[in-house]
Order: C-alpha cells, then sequence, then structure tokens
C-alpha cells in the first residue's frame, strides 16, 4: 500500500511533492529562473499541511485517509491486480526503481484502451487535461492547477508529454514515476514505445521520400509540405530558438544536396561581368558576417483571424516565428564585386532547388535597394546559431533578408538574378499580399496589391496559455506573463503594454533584446510582465481573465486591437492585440 499512499498523495492540493512533476521554468537563456517568494509559499504550504490544527483541516485529513482507504479497499475487493500494489517481500530501491520505470511501458489489463483521437479530445480543463507517456494515459486534470511550472502542463495535454520529459530530465525520478502511475486510467491503443521516430512514409519514387527527420515537438500544420512550429510555451525561454525547435516553413518536397555538387548561380545584369557560379567552399571563403534577425511566416496567428471569418492558408498559432544568429557572406559584398549599381526601379530575385510539378522552383524577390545596403544585412547564410543549416532551414546556403516576411528568405539558394521587375512566382505575384476586409475571392485581384517586404508590428503571449488556471505569484495577486514581439524592417520594440481589464489599465512590460541600433534591430524581443489582478476582479469574473497585449516599434506603430479590421482573404499580416483567457484561482 506503500505505493498507493504516495500515489493518493497527488489528490492533495498543497502536498508539496506535487511541485516537481512535470516542473519547467526556464529563462530566456535557458537557465532556471528562481522564484524565492513562491519557494517560500511552498515551504510555507509543506508546513501547514504537515499537522492539521484546524477543525476544517482536520475534517479534510479524515476525509483523505477515509478516501484512500476506500480506494485501496475497493482496489484489491474489484478482484484487479494492480500495477501499484506492492509484490511480497521487500524491494531493494535499485529494484523498486527498476521497476518503476516500466510502468509506462507495461500494458494495464485492469484499465481501458483508449484511441490517439479520444486522447487528442482531453487538451484542456473544460474537457479534462490527458496526456500520454509510453503506453499509458493519464488524467492529471486535478493536478493542473498545483503544476509547479504553472500552465506549461498544458503544453502536452491531449498529447504525448515524453518528448517535453526528454528536454526537461527532472522528472526522471522514482518519486515522479510513482505520483504520474497513481493518475493512469488506460493504455494508448497502438502506442510505439520508440518516440520520435519518423513518420515520413518512403514511398519508392515519391517526392516525399526523403524528408528529414523533424523533432517530436514540432506541430505539424500539414505534412506534406512539412509545416510545423514549436509549442508556444517554449518560445519566450530562450533568446536564440534552438534550431530542432524553429518553425519550418515548406512550400514543397525538401530537396537533397550535397556539399560537393552544390552551386549558385549569380547572373548581375550587366553583360560585362556575366554570371558569376560560387559552390559552397567559394562562398565560405567570402568575409563572414553574423545577424541577429527572427523570421516570420506571414500567416503568424492565422488560426486567430480564421475565428472572424474564414480563409485560405494553414492554420498557423502564434508559433510560426523564431529568432536565431545567422552567418554567412554578405549578398551586398557579392554583387558589388560584380558590379552592380544602386537602381531603385531593380529587384533581386531568389530561386531554390524545391521544384513543383512542373519543375519550377520556388522563387521569391527583394527590391535592390534592400540587397545593396550594408545596414539591410542581406547574407547568403549556412550557419543557424553557429551550426550549419539543417536540411528543413535551407541547406546548404540561403538567404537571409532581415525584417522581411518568411517567404522572401529563400531556402536551398541556386539563383540569384537581379532584374527590372519582381519575380514571376506564383508566392511573389498570387500570394503573400494583404488586402482590404471588403475583397473577397470573387473580387480579389492580386495585381492591385504589393508583395508583402517588411513585417508589421506584432507580439504574442506565450505564458500563461489559453485555459491555463494559474495562481497569483504573491499576496497582491500579481500573475506573471511572458511573450516575444517583434516589427519588420529593423524597427526596434520600444514598449509592451498588458492589460487585464479591457484596457482600463495598462502596465508595461520588461523587455530583454539585443542593443542593435534601429534600422537594424531585426532580432525579436522578449518580454515579462508581472500583472495586478485584484480579489474583486477574480470574483467578478468567476476567476476568467483576457490578458491584452500590444507591442509598441520605434515608429510608434502599434497592433491594431481587433482581426474584424484587419481580416483579409489570405489571413496574413495577422497582427491583432493577442488576447488568452486564463483562470485566475
Amino acid at each position: 500500500m506503500r505505493l498507493l499512499w504516495r500515489s493518493l498523495r497527488g489528490l492533495v492540493p498543497h502536498h508539496r511533492p506535487h511541485r516537481r512533476f512535470l516542473s519547467t521554468t526556464t529563462t530566456s537563456g535557458g537557465g532556471s529562473r528562481n522564484n524565492d517568494h513562491q519557494e517560500q509559499q511552498w515551504k510555507q504550504d509543506s508546513h501547514k499541511w504537515s499537522s492539521p490544527g484546524s477543525r476544517t483541516e482536520k475534517l479534510l485529513y479524515a476525509a483523505y485517509w477515509a478516501g484512500g482507504l476506500a480506494l485501496g479497499f475497493h482496489w484489491l475487493s474489484d478482484g484487479r491486480t494492480p500495477v501499484l500494489a506492492e509484490p511480497k517481500g521487500e524491494l531493494s530501491e535499485d529494484e523498486q526503481e527498476a521497476r518503476a520505470r516500466l510502468w509506462h511501458v507495461t500494458h494495464r489489463k485492469d484499465l481501458p484502451n483508449y484511441k490517439t483521437d479520444q486522447v487528442e479530445q482531453h487538451n484542456c480543463a473544460e474537457k479534462g487535461i490527458w496526456i500520454t507517456y509510453g503506453l499509458g494515459v493519464y488524467d492529471v486534470t486535478d493536478f493542473a492547477d498545483n503544476h509547479p511550472g504553472g500552465d506549461k502542463i498544458l503544453m502536452a495535454a491531449g498529447s504525448a508529454i515524453d518528448p517535453f520529459w526528454a528536454i526537461y530530465q527532472q522528472h526522471n525520478t522514482l518519486e515522479v514515476l510513482e505520483l504520474l502511475e497513481g493518475f493512469r486510467i488506460g493504455n494508448l491503443e497502438g502506442a510505439e514505445l520508440t518516440p520520435g521516430v519518423s513518420a515520413v512514409e518512403n514511398e519508392l519514387g515519391s517526392p516525399w521520400a526523403n524528408e528529414p527527420e523533424r523533432h517530436v515537438l514540432l506541430k505539424p500544420a500539414s505534412k506534406r509540405p512539412f509545416n510545423a512550429e514549436p509549442p508556444i510555451g517554449l518560445l519566450a525561454d530562450q533568446f536564440l530558438t534552438p534550431n530542432e525547435l524553429f518553425y519550418v516553413r515548406n512550400h514543397l518536397p525538401v530537396p537533397v544536396i550535397s556539399a560537393e555538387d552544390y552551386e549558385l548561380e549569380i547572373e548581375s545584369g550587366s553583360s560585362e561581368k556575366g554570371t558569376l557560379t560560387l559552390n559552397l567552399d567559394g562562398i565560405k571563403a567570402l568575409p563572414k558576417h553574423s545577424v541577429t534577425a527572427a523570421i516570420m511566416c506571414g500567416g503568424n496567428r492565422r488560426s486567430e483571424m480564421t475565428k472572424v471569418k474564414a480563409v485560405k492558408g494553414l492554420s498557423w498559432g502564434a508559433g510560426a516565428v523564431g529568432n536565431a544568429k545567422w552567418s554567412g557572406a554578405r549578398l551586398c559584398d557579392v554583387l558589388r564585386k560584380q558590379g552592380v549599381q544602386p537602381d531603385e526601379s531593380k529587384h533581386v530575385i531568389f530561386e531554390g532547388a524545391d521544384l513543383d510539378p512542373t519543375s519550377h522552383p520556388y522563387g521569391a524577390s527583394i527590391p535592390l535597394s534592400k540587397a545593396l545596403d550594408p545596414r539591410g544585412d542581406v547574407i547568403l547564410a549556412y550557419e543557424m546559431n553557429g551550426e550549419p543549416l539543417s536540411r528543413d532551414h535551407g541547406y546548404p546556403i540561403r538567404v537571409i533578408v532581415p525584417g522581411t516576411v518568411g517567404a522572401r528568405n529563400v531556402k536551398w539558394l541556386t539563383r540569384i538574378v537581379v532584374a527590372d521587375k519582381e519575380s514571376d512566382s506564383h508566392w511573389q505575384q498570387n500570394d503573400y499580399k494583404g488586402f482590404s476586409p471588403s475583397t473577397d475571392w470573387d473580387t480579389v485581384d492580386f495585381r492591385k496589391s504589393d508583395a508583402i517586404q517588411a513585417m508589421p508590428v506584432t507580439s504574442a503571449i506565450c505564458t500563461p496559455q489559453p485555459g491555463a488556471r494559474v495562481r497569483p505569484d504573491d499576496d497582491d495577486g500579481h500573475i506573471t506573463v511572458r511573450g516575444y514581439a517583434w516589427s519588420g524592417g529593423g524597427r526596434k520594440i520600444v514598449r509592451v503594454d498588458l492589460t487585464s481589464d479591457e484596457g482600463k489599465s495598462w502596465h508595461v512590460a520588461e523587455l530583454e533584446q539585443e542593443d542593435s541600433p534601429d534600422g537594424r534591430h531585426y532580432g525579436w524581443s522578449l518580454w515579462t510582465a508581472r500583472l495586478p489582478i485584484s480579489e474583486a476582479q477574480r470574483k467578478a469574473g468567476g476567476g476568467d481573465v483576457e490578458i491584452w497585449a500590444k507591442a509598441v516599434d520605434s515608429a510608434y506603430n502599434v497592433q491594431p486591437e481587433k482581426f474584424e479590421h484587419i481580416w483579409n482573404l489570405r489571413g496574413v499580416l495577422a497582427n491583432a492585440y493577442h488576447k488568452v483567457k486564463v483562470k485566475v484561482v
């Protein structure tokens, strides 16, 4: 009964061991965020419940023990053989731990089986929070409020915790495994015991046969072509987004390119210079330049705009963005050596090695003025955060156009052309353009709208997440809110404002950002705010509070309040206030 007792401890909301279950709280630099006040509160809670004093506490303890005994009796009298039952004889600590580490890969015959789609439906407090680990299905709804990592437990709601625990190794203890098994309600039907195995179908001759492996935490918006974003709760943890968790935006199958065979053609438009061909070593031999730049998909946050009215496009959340340090050769240096002169009317066309069924490559273009400007920091990148580009991110070379919509940052770059007009590709001419909310598919004329280049100012709340149950950090009712903000065109974020009362009062967040000059401030800004939630406010709304965030850039551009005002049929440029509704308990 000792293990059963340890599992039943999880039903007491203030019992301190729960503070270690599924915990994950990191700084933007990846280290631990120590909250002295919270730790002190845990100690007080632990002391408060260690020996009941008031009549209420005594009644709760009595009910607690009675419930535990009743559940134990029911378990035994029901004729089942629970995994949590102690075997005959004493086990050594090593034997106990070895046994515990097999629970999640052991099929429980006494529990029902659930399909993946059944688990996925239980992804919030209202529907119940279910997670899986190995073969096990666990209902952690009652525990979620006490999760030491706050609402980050919701990142795994309706899905597997395996990839999260692979990152946060503090869960890999005997006590946590015991506690988790106490929440088990069933077995995952058809579960594989090798998390992370690629689901790519390698049919003979298929254009998708050579797709790369992807991190299991990436949430696909589509699988063919592969497009995926990381859990939003992870984005504000690190200033530089880990390469493997950087969102992936592919329009076509990922090409297979070897370093030995790679060539980049550069057509300067000058009959005197002709066409320059560079191999990978030739590009790496050029002076190396680095720039920190956020890359954002034009459809980031489209799923929010869709709630106003349906749009066509992938249903991106707020995670189709990432921030990285890119390194490579400056495009302006290469073009100048080819004799390219400034001309406000000209454009630079980029083509990739990814081909559509008609063998046309993905293409895009930018103004020549941006390409030639040393302050524009356009680079032929071969490194991302100090590592060679991965295949999903453009290996061996991609162009990085800082401050510009992700669609112009062409991957697997094979051809650059200085031309008198924009690229004629579909993605330049008939996509990634904004329109009036009154324009629909019967009236749209893509020729009458400019292609998106610099992105508008935006921000997003990363934690807490929608539907989270949040406890105030202190007696004054403050909750901690974190997120990112970014503006295109090199404009610096100067302020992020938050409100929890629909704009009656605003609170300014603290910013974490590079000290880059305005006009070249291409990286995002992470922000943290301590938002006060009064007791009266909590009572008035039954605990439901909607948090709004808006960013202001160095040109004093500010996000619009409502998506109704910026709706467009392609769902791009979705930068209205980010609003997250939580329950403060």
